[in-house]
């Protein structure tokens, strides 16, 4: 029986193909389906290295009969913002899928590894590492049958199905901000003019005024599905397989960036985004033909002559719905065109409104200037993934926050009136909205600023790399923090080398080991109790209870000065010479790495298989008392060491 399946109780893991019959040659996709308990989540495959939690990894055994192409793909995960992390993270609860491509080598496929995962649950606040054993044996190669196995799971749904299954809040959330975005257009000089010259041709034009407001309402319809149409042309020329390479692909992302600097240009006024003249006649003619037909091209000719102001907006919509799923271009032209399409119904069902519509000038130029800030603002965040990819550290997370601190300043220096683009009047007035904008665009520089300090930056967690990838800090620099792997962990007294001291690390100053072995002979020199901390890098309330709880001045007073500390690490990859290797009792596995033989250790000897878990031992290496787990109360922490060294007493 696979250990996932005596021990983590929490996953059950299902297997199949996209196709079952395989020859050599053949790139196929091999599923896994993961059905997760309530109140448990599961973390994805495509965390960032470096932010903590332990992703969902596949180790292939390589037999030369297949290849592994590309990496391993979550299908519509769940974002999430983790404090203990100061990042957002991705995660699955209920059900998940992922999918690995392979290409068919040998007639003889086997397919043999293993899929390490970690499960969280915010109502225990314990973690559980787990790992399977792949079963692809139901697979069929062309020259021979298939191997049997004791379940054979047909392929799954197809990916644009489960991409479409995408939860409704993330939909409404861009939905809404591609409705912002189409307010935004409508305040170009492109756009904000056409809004009285629409509604007077149909109330001019109409023989009442109730068929002046159908055709405003045809109007409307038509600029909406127009748009649509766009979004599903999107959608059917990539297809989720390409829209998948292009949210994770490095050279996908940089052609991303320079187009949104080019759209920031275009905005700034430097040059102008146009469509061939002649198609716009073309289509001008035919809005003049009169009836709904021609009601349909005076709105798509609106579409096209707004283009050198729409389209950078229409594009970063587009773009931006490569973040998600196939419908999510659909999504985003609902909301951008709907945005667009609504103000010049209402004013011709109400044209007397129009007179309160403030007059063309030179303030839609500045609009156009702002949108060209935050296009280029949104352009590093697509360098940056390239940047993570690929680890070229051009884009660390402090001269991420300096790129948007200065374009910040600059924003509220040009709505100032101290820099200005070439389309600005000469004389331009400082209006009360420039002015809000301005002081909003300072206060969020001196945010952006608390980040030159390690602040967390809470609010801009999906957009700011992690802050691992920093490689300088103004704390460091002045002396007022500590550089990272330079603490001497070694208690008094001990004589020797503290083993992985050199990469794995305890809280708040404190002293100790990080192997057992070591730990429990030193604990017996010095006749103290022996506090056996199981953690684990991707643990979550690991990093809560070391946060609020080891932090308190009592509790690590008692930690420094009563017991013997071992942090054992049930997560870290880090792989042991081969003759420390050796095969589990438990589920008759061999332990290779540090991370697998420490979870062994706490499954065998103490029948525990969740993190934190804290345990506390004698020098005949028995339990002082009862394990405690994840309890964030201090008092109850404090009473759990007091008990244990009360009863170390009496022994």
């Amino acid at each position: 029986m696979q250990l996932g399946q005596r021990i983590d109780k929490r996953t059950k893991w299902f297997y199949s193909a996209s196709q079952e019959t395989v020859k050599a040659g053949d790139e196929i996709d091999l599923i896994l389906d993961v059905e997760i308990v309530d109140d448990w989540y599961l973390y994805s495959s495509d965390i960032e290295e470096g932010v903590g939690p332990i992703p969902t990894t596949i180790e292939f055994e390589e037999n030369g009969t297949f290849e592994v192409i590309g990496d391993l793909i979550p299908i519509n995960p769940k974002k999430k913002y983790e404090e203990a992390w100061q990042a957002e993270i991705t995660y699955f609860t209920g059900k998940g899928q992922f999918r690995q491509r392979i290409k068919v080598l040998s007639d003889d496929l086997n397919i043999a590894g293993e899929i390490s995962f970690q499960t969280c649950s915010d109502v225990t606040k314990l973690c559980v590492q787990g790992d399977d054993t792949l079963d692809f044996s139901f697979l069929k190669t062309a020259g021979g049958n298939s191997t049997s196995s004791e379940t054979t799971i047909s392929a799954s749904e197809d990916y644009s199905e489960l991409l479409n299954a995408d939860s409704g809040s993330s939909l409404w959330g861009f939905f809404i901000g591609a409705f912002l975005f189409g307010l935004a257009a409508l305040l170009t000089p492109c756009v904000f003019p056409m809004i009285p010259m629409t509604v007077a041709f149909f109330t001019n034009n109409s023989q009442s005024k109730g068929q002046a407001k159908i055709k405003a309402l045809s109007y409307g319809l038509s600029i909406i599905a127009i748009y649509i149409l766009i979004g599903l042309v999107f959608t059917s020329f990539f297809g989720v397989g390409l829209a998948n390479d292009l949210a994770t692909g490095a050279i996908a992302n940089i052609i991303f960036f320079l187009v949104f600097v080019i759209f920031a240009i275009s905005f700034f006024g430097y040059f102008e985004i146009n469509l061939p003249t002649g198609f716009i006649n073309k289509m001008d003619k035919k809005a003049e033909k009169g009836g709904f037909l021609g009601v349909f091209f005076m709105a798509f000719t609106l579409v096209l002559v707004s283009f050198s102001c729409t389209g950078p907006i229409v594009g970063t919509v587009l773009i931006q719905s490569f973040q998600g799923e196939v419908i999510k271009p659909v999504v985003g032209m609902l909301g951008f065109s709907s945005a667009f399409a609504i103000p010049f119904t209402i004013f011709a069902f109400f044209p007397g409104m129009l007179k309160d519509l403030p007059k063309s000038g030179g303030w839609l130029n500045s609009v156009k200037v702002v949108l060209g800030f935050i296009e280029l603002g949104l352009g590093f965040k697509f360098l940056s993934v390239a940047d993570q990819a690929y680890h070229w550290g051009l884009l660390d997370r402090e001269v991420y926050i300096a790129i948007w601190f200065v374009l910040a300043v600059l924003l509220a220096l040009y709505l100032l009136g101290v820099i200005s683009f070439p389309h600005d009047s000469k004389e331009r007035r400082l209006k009360p909205v420039a002015l809000v904008v301005a002081a909003y665009s300072i206060a969020f520089s001196v945010y952006l600023f608390q980040g030159f300090g390690n602040a967390p930056l809470n609010a801009l967690a999906g957009y700011l790399p992690p802050e691992k990838s920093t490689d300088f800090s103004f704390q460091e620099a002045l002396g007022l923090a500590e550089f990272e792997g330079k603490v001497d962990v070694a208690p008094k007294g001990f004589k020797g080398e503290v083993k992985y001291a050199d990469f794995l690390e305890l809280p708040h100053g404190l002293k100790g080991f990080f192997d057992y072995d070591q730990a429990i002979a030193f604990a017996k020199s010095v006749k103290k109790p022996l506090f056996i901390d199981f953690t684990g890098h991707g643990c979550v309330n690991c990093r809560k209870m070391e946060q609020n709880v080891w932090s308190d001045q009592e509790v690590l007073k008692r930690l420094k000065e009563d017991f013997v500390v071992v942090a054992i690490y049930v997560d870290d990859k880090t792989k042991l010479p081969e003759n420390e290797w050796y095969t589990s009792t438990f589920d008759n596995k061999v332990k290779k790495t540090i991370g697998k033989q420490n979870f062994d250790f706490q499954i065998v000897r103490f029948n525990g298989n969740a993190q934190p878990y804290y345990v506390l031992l004698d020098n005949d290496e028995q339990p002082l008392v009862s394990p405690l787990s994840y309890d964030p109360d201090v008092d109850n922490f404090i009473n759990f060491l007091d008990e244990a060294k009360a009863e170390f007493a009496k022994r």
